[in-house]
């Protein structure tokens, strides 16, 4: 809320009518209004290199990573090409869409989204139907793991870190990327922004994450289930044993969410890049040319 809410409050518009957002420029201008521009110039130059690290990182190689891993293992393919392969087609489709900026990545992902969430979150459920008798003692068990002795005496520091990534890296809230997209939106207030941007971990967090913890708790203690897979092959794993064949409408969601967070974090990693190296079409090419190869990479 505070951080969506300020990138609306001190956005740039150009004279074209192109909108410039994010933690970039409420630290460079909210903390020039507080008496500390010099301060606040270093925050927005050091967010704006760490939003270009993770744009090709996290938001760009992570993602495509974790999308080919569930592909080559759903087709069984040994092929040492395939990530080449795979990466090329990807880095042409991400290319074909952030070429055509932010109205081109939102036409997108606005159909992309709420489709993949949809189908993600009607195969969960159709799951914890058939296991409905198990979801109590599902809950029981995640209570007891949180708040259990053996939990705070072994490292309740360590464990809040840990939580505190996992859902950073689920939601992005408090990480300031929500922020920069946040900012194009058609608003004269910000706080209103702000009350929209809440859904997003509502819905990526507590909604989602709950329903897969869930369906993972509830189906291994009924199931004969790979005790060394995790990520996305363990949901996979699940899914097929629960559902025989729902695996691929898996791997067709996680490719689905791998793409949309790209575009997005090439949009993320675009404004904080021009932030840095100014809005002329050069450093506009670059960066997407550079970005279209970390998809490769």
């Amino acid at each position: 809320f505070a951080e969506c809410t300020l990138g609306v409050k001190y956005r740039d518009v150009d004279e074209n009518g192109t909108v410039y957002g994010g933690p970039m420029y409420y630290l460079t201008k909210g903390l020039k209004d507080l008496g500390y521009a010099g301060f606040g110039r270093f925050l927005a130059i050091f967010f704006a290199i760490m939003c270009v690290g993770g744009s090709f990182g996290g938001g760009n190689m992570f993602q495509v990573n974790q999308a080919a891993a569930q592909v080559k293992s759903l087709l069984v393919i040994e092929s040492g090409a395939f990530g080449v392969i795979f990466g090329s087609v990807v880095a042409v489709l991400v290319g074909l869409v952030i070429l055509g900026g932010i109205k081109r990545i939102a036409s997108v992902t606005d159909k992309l989204v709420p489709f993949m969430v949809g189908v993600y979150l009607l195969v969960s459920i159709v799951i914890l139907i058939m296991f409905g008798q198990y979801i109590p003692s599902a809950f029981q068990a995640i209570w007891d793991g949180a708040f259990s002795g053996e939990s705070v005496a072994g490292g309740i520091i360590g464990v809040m870190i840990q939580g505190f990534r996992r859902a950073a890296f689920s939601n992005e809230a408090g990480v300031g990327s929500a922020a920069i997209a946040h900012s194009a939106v058609k608003t004269n207030d910000p706080a209103s922004e702000g009350l929209v941007a809440l859904l997003e971990p509502f819905i990526d967090t507590v909604v989602v994450c709950t329903m897969t913890a869930l369906v993972l708790i509830i189906t291994q203690g009924q199931m004969d289930i790979d005790a060394g897979l995790e990520g996305v092959a363990l949901t996979s794993a699940v899914w097929a044993s629960a559902i025989p064949g729902s695996q691929y409408i898996l791997t067709l969601a996680a490719v689905l969410f791998a793409f949309s967070t790209m575009i997005s974090w090439s949009y993320y990693g675009l404004q904080s890049w021009k932030f840095l190296f100014g809005r002329g079409k050069v450093a506009d090419r670059v960066y997407k040319l550079l970005f279209c190869g970390f998809v490769v990479v």
